[in-house]
């Protein structure tokens, strides 16, 4: 990874970290939530962000492998 690079890879590990942040806390409105219709969407979201998450990292492995 050159100079400039890093500074690319430091943004990329800052938008990961606040997305697995955001599905953890979506994952424990759902485990908190009585109302069906909340859990349901609450999971979703949270299976979305890991998602999102899963392709930052990959993005991030490739850039450094290339």
């Amino acid at each position: 990874m050159d100079n400039e690079s890093a500074p690319a890879m430091k943004d990329y590990q800052k938008h990961l970290e606040k997305l697995r942040k955001d599905a953890a806390e979506c994952a424990l409105v759902r485990d908190l939530a009585t109302d069906r219709a909340k859990r349901e969407m609450f999971d979703r979201l949270a299976q979305h962000l890991d998602q999102l998450a899963d392709e930052v990292e990959r993005a991030m492995r490739t850039r450094e492998a290339g």
